[in-house]
């Protein structure tokens, strides 16, 4: 990910290895941003255009990287710099379709341990309508 689209200090060195894949960020290509950011809550937004499925509707799998990224992004604000979050599991339920404009995630702890996190993130239209419900833990690892 970019740091430009993150809402918090980075370190150096952090910064210097997101460097090398700077033009391969897949938050990028889905449009995804972050848009507020404190210890108990993470938002952020992705647009409908750009990640929709045949049939016009936003692919559940868009839904799913937004879950993941908003997850992984409030995991690693808790973790660093001592530990490094990788995702093992994450579970999306998909309760309506979007077909235009943007949706917003909301990302909240629901556990944060010294090698483990889990966070809810719930994802709604516009219109505040749940599209999607989801819960990613991380494995809080250290450092390579």
């Amino acid at each position: 990910m970019t740091t430009s689209g993150v809402p918090f200090e980075v370190d150096p060195a952090i910064t210097e290895l997101m460097a090398c894949w700077t033009d391969e960020q897949l938050i990028d290509r889905m449009g995804i941003k972050i848009t507020d950011w404190d210890p108990e809550r993470l938002v952020g937004t992705m647009p409908v255009a750009h990640n929709r499925q045949y049939f016009g509707l936003l692919h559940g799998g868009a839904s799913a990287v937004l879950a993941e990224t908003l997850g992984s992004v409030a995991a690693w604000q808790w973790s660093m710099p001592d530990k490094v979050p990788l995702g093992v599991e994450l579970s999306c339920s998909h309760h309506r379709s979007a077909t235009d404009g943007e949706v917003t995630g909301v990302c909240t702890p629901l556990h944060r341990g010294r090698t483990v996190a889990t966070f809810e993130i719930r994802i709604r239209d516009e219109q505040e309508r749940p599209i999607c419900t989801a819960r990613l833990t991380c494995l809080l690892c250290p450092p390579a």
